[in-house]
């Protein structure tokens, strides 16, 4: 049984407080390396432990 936590698009925008033009934007910015969606039904699920690896490295960049 997977313990994979998927979270979809509203759900990332209102975790940062961000636009979904911003989340257009992160995502297409290969600098920020932001973690990519799987899309089902052209709805778009991010893997949690993505978000929570990527939030790390900014951080560990930011210190």
């Amino acid at each position: 049984m997977s313990t994979e936590v998927y979270l979809t698009a509203p759900q990332v925008l209102a975790r940062y407080g961000i636009s979904d033009m911003s989340l257009h934007r992160w995502l297409n910015n290969p600098a920020l390396s932001f973690p990519k969606p799987m899309v089902i039904n052209r709805r778009r699920y991010f893997l949690e432990a993505d978000l929570v690896a990527w939030e790390r490295a900014r951080a560990a960049n930011a210190a």
